[in-house]
């Protein structure tokens, strides 16, 4: 068995992400999609960006505060996979002005620590650690990254492997996935250069974000 299956086991069951290699052209993609049983709101939501082509040719993924899950795409709409995600700890949808500071400094406040919703174009890149990201917001240090070593590793692995959507709220803001997640979904598909990130809000109607659908 394979570090990432003993990984996957341990820290989070069977059903912790899934990944999906489909073959099928894009237009199947909305299928092979509902097969996850998404919620109504990023169903919408992906059927919009996939009829529309509104990632421009980019890969782009879906992040369903609602269900604390996110979903990636290749940039021909195909399901390149799926996983549940910790979320920032604070509801909320909105960032206030000097996050990115306050968190690359550690005094971020816990009500501050929410994930914004919104459509972000994003770019892989690394953090001051060298680590490799997906800055979804630069300025905000808004980014999808894996789950890191450290004193909260465990409990945050715990955390993931949450059936309730509430109990992964636990992140300053990003968007925390497991590491074998990151490494052969995240950046394989979003982590080569541009693309676009969906965050759904979790306060506020969807239309009221993405004023199109």
């Amino acid at each position: 068995m394979s570090a990432w299956r003993r990984w996957l086991r341990n820290a989070a069951g069977s059903t912790a992400w899934t990944v999906v290699a489909w073959v099928q052209p894009a237009q199947a993609a909305p299928q092979e999609f509902m097969a996850t049983r998404p919620t109504p709101e990023a169903a919408r939501l992906v059927d919009w960006v996939t009829q529309t082509s509104d990632a421009r040719g980019k890969p782009f993924a879906i992040v369903d505060k609602r269900a604390a899950r996110l979903y990636v795409f290749h940039a021909d709409g195909r399901l390149a996979g799926h996983t549940p995600a910790l979320l920032g700890s604070a509801p909320g949808d909105h960032t206030l002005p000097g996050t990115g500071e306050r968190t690359q400094n550690g005094t971020l406040r816990p009500e501050d620590r929410t994930t914004p919703a919104g459509r972000f174009d994003s770019e892989a890149g690394v953090n001051a650690t060298g680590e490799h990201v997906v800055w979804v917001d630069y300025a905000s240090a808004f980014a999808i990254h894996r789950l890191r070593p450290g004193f909260a590793y465990q409990a945050r692995a715990s955390r993931l492997a949450s059936t309730q959507s509430a109990g992964r709220r636990v992140s300053w803001g990003c968007v925390v996935v497991p590491v074998p997640f990151y490494t052969q979904v995240v950046q394989r598909v979003l982590g080569q250069g541009r693309s676009v990130v969906y965050v759904m809000p979790e306060n506020m109607p969807v239309q009221q974000v993405f004023n199109a659908l």
